[in-house]
C-alpha cells in the first residue's frame, strides 16, 4: 500500500507567523438568504489570491489583522458589505476582504488529527493518502457523510467529520 504523507502550510500574518490549528469541523447553515450579491449567506469560498489582506473592516481604510498567503484557503462569507465580504476562517478568526481576492472553488482544511483519504466513500476501502492537520484539500463533491477530493493530484475520498469547510448535510455535486 502507497501512502502519500501531506505537510501543512503556514501562513504569514502582518504581526508574525499564524500557523493553523484545528477549528470546529463541521458547520451548520443557519440561514439561507440571499445577500447583497443574490447568493446565499453564510457561504463557503476560497481564497483566489496568494496574498490578501484581511482587514478590520469594510475599506482600504482600516487596520490590517491578517495577511493570508496561502491560495485556496476555504473561508467562511458571513456578511457583505458593497464589495466587501466578511469572512471568517477555521481557526474562528473574522475580518473583511475584497470580494476580488475571494473564488467559488471550493476547498476544505484538514482537522482533527492526521487523517485517511479512501478510493471509495467507506473505511474499509484502499487507502489513498494520509493527510495532516491543516492540509488543504480542493472539494469535488459531497454527500452527506463523505467528500470526494483532490489532493497532490490524487483524488479520494474523506469524511466531512475530518475538514472544515461545508455544512452539515450540504450537497455538493
Amino acid at each position: 500500500m502507497r501512502y502519500l504523507t501531506i505537510i501543512a502550510f503556514i501562513m504569514l500574518s502582518t504581526i508574525g507567523l499564524y500557523v493553523p490549528t484545528a477549528g470546529s469541523q463541521m458547520v451548520d447553515r443557519v440561514d439561507h438568504t440571499p445577500g447583497p450579491s443574490g447568493l446565499p449567506l453564510p457561504r463557503f469560498v476560497s481564497l483566489a489570491s496568494s496574498e490578501a489582506h484581511m482587514r478590520t473592516g469594510p475599506g482600504q481604510q482600516y487596520p490590517i489583522l491578517w495577511t493570508y498567503i496561502r491560495q485556496g484557503l476555504p473561508l467562511e462569507i458571513t456578511a457583505e458589505y458593497g464589495n466587501w465580504r466578511r469572512v471568517r476562517d477555521h481557526d474562528g478568526t473574522q475580518g473583511w476582504m475584497h470580494g476580488a481576492l475571494l473564488s467559488g472553488v471550493r476547498t476544505a482544511i484538514i482537522t482533527g488529527s492526521t487523517r485517511t483519504l479512501y478510493s471509495k466513500p467507506q473505511p474499509d476501502s484502499r487507502v489513498v493518502a494520509q493527510a495532516e492537520v491543516g492540509v488543504q484539500i480542493r472539494l469535488l463533491r459531497c454527500n452527506p457523510g463523505w467528500c470526494r477530493t483532490e489532493i497532490a493530484g490524487q483524488k479520494a475520498w474523506v469524511s466531512r467529520s475530518a475538514i472544515w469547510g461545508t455544512y452539515r448535510g450540504e450537497k455538493m455535486d
